[in-house]
């Protein structure tokens, strides 16, 4: 990889500890996912920023129309769901419905957390968008997005 692709991760890795809102975090994690597609599909530096920006528009859209509901049933997933096996839902006030592919829980290798994975389907005013989320215990054992 080069050194502006490391940067690139380091840049968004940055930008996504360090966000407020959902959207925001949702727009990092969407941004990395989307610049490590890219340079996977694309192996070219346009690859790579094609693919953050996506996944930058797409996570935050994905982040900033979770609310309270689709956040507790995310949760739920990470805590309960059965990895390799997606679980759905749909939100009766928005109408927004949401599938979850859940991967194995691992420790992180600094921080010793236990961490997942997963891959979100959303379908948001009839728009069908895919983003890739982590989340690791904290102290309190909850799950929390990094």
């Amino acid at each position: 990889m080069n050194n502006f692709f490391l940067s690139l991760i380091l840049i968004c890795s940055l930008f996504t500890a360090s966000c407020a809102t959902k959207g925001q975090t949702g727009a990092g994690v969407g941004a990395i996912g989307g610049a490590l597609a890219g340079q996977a599909i694309g192996h070219s530096t346009e690859a790579t920023l094609i693919g953050a920006a996506v996944g930058t528009m797409l996570g935050y859209m994905v982040g900033n129309e979770m609310d309270k509901y689709d956040r507790e049933q995310l949760n739920h997933v990470y805590e309960r769901g059965t990895s390799g096996r997606a679980t759905s839902w749909r939100n009766p006030d928005t109408g927004n419905s949401y599938e979850v592919l859940p991967q194995p829980a691992y420790s992180h290798p600094e921080t010793k957390q236990v961490c997942r994975q997963a891959e979100i389907i959303a379908v948001i005013d009839g728009k069908t968008e895919r983003t890739y989320s982590t989340a690791c215990r904290d102290d309190f054992g909850r799950w929390q997005l990094q």
